[in-house]
């Protein structure tokens, strides 16, 4: 049976985000929708292609040929990817689709991250987080936002999401309950964030829509465990 939390206003913590690095555009109208790390590589799902990237020269390692036009989540074996209204389970080595569950908001899912042995998905026009069972895709537990969610991560057990409604988007750390928004990155204006993802430690990986890019931003210090 799945819960549902409510977002509540807040006076959270607002900073510049610090772009730290850039990767791409890696080949022409190439949009980025989802990225992922599996403590070696970036990934980024543009479409019908999953890319691999080594995060130090930016430059392309591998590719996958798949559909991929959201999120994209490792859970330390296996690589999940959001494709319309279903979720694939992808061997990274092969490409070969494992499993496919259903995705919770048909063509609303956006991000896409793995913690805690589940999926957490996040609805674009639902404004919220879902948490779901890799297994048969059901439901466990809902966080509502009061911005429509582009990514989502995990990180020394904080709660980010991505946004970007008109020409505004932001990295929002949130409370994992309540949804109350705790800390806010405001990314430069026109740049948008299309997928959120950890390295484990000091950066958030962003994709960067229409712009083609991956970028790094650096969370704030302050909001380390």
């Amino acid at each position: 049976m799945s819960t549902t939390t409510h977002s509540r206003p807040s006076q959270a913590e607002a900073h510049a985000a610090e772009i730290v690095r850039e990767f791409g555009p890696f080949a022409a109208s190439t949009p980025v929708h989802g990225v992922s790390y599996d403590g070696t590589r970036v990934w980024a799902a543009t479409g019908e292609r999953l890319l691999a990237i080594d995060p130090s020269s930016g430059e392309v390692t591998r590719t996958l040929e798949c559909t991929c036009d959201a999120g994209t989540a490792f859970d330390g074996k296996h690589l999940w990817q959001i494709a319309g209204s279903r979720i694939d389970k992808i061997d990274p080595v092969t490409g070969e689709v494992m499993a496919s569950i259903p995705a919770p908001a048909g063509g609303s899912n956006s991000g896409l991250t793995w913690a805690e042995g589940s999926l957490w998905v996040g609805d674009y026009r639902g404004r919220s987080i879902h948490r779901i069972d890799p297994a048969t895709g059901a439901v466990q537990r809902t966080v509502e936002t009061n911005r429509f969610v582009t990514g989502v991560t995990w990180v020394d057990g904080e709660l980010w999401h991505g946004t970007w409604e008109a020409d505004e988007s932001e990295l929002r750390r949130i409370h994992p309950e309540s949804g109350e928004v705790l800390t806010r990155l405001e990314m430069p204006p026109g740049t948008g964030v299309s997928g959120l993802e950890s390295d484990g430690a000091d950066l958030l990986y962003c994709g960067g829509g229409a712009s083609g890019k991956v970028r790094a931003v650096r969370r704030p210090r302050a909001q380390r465990a």
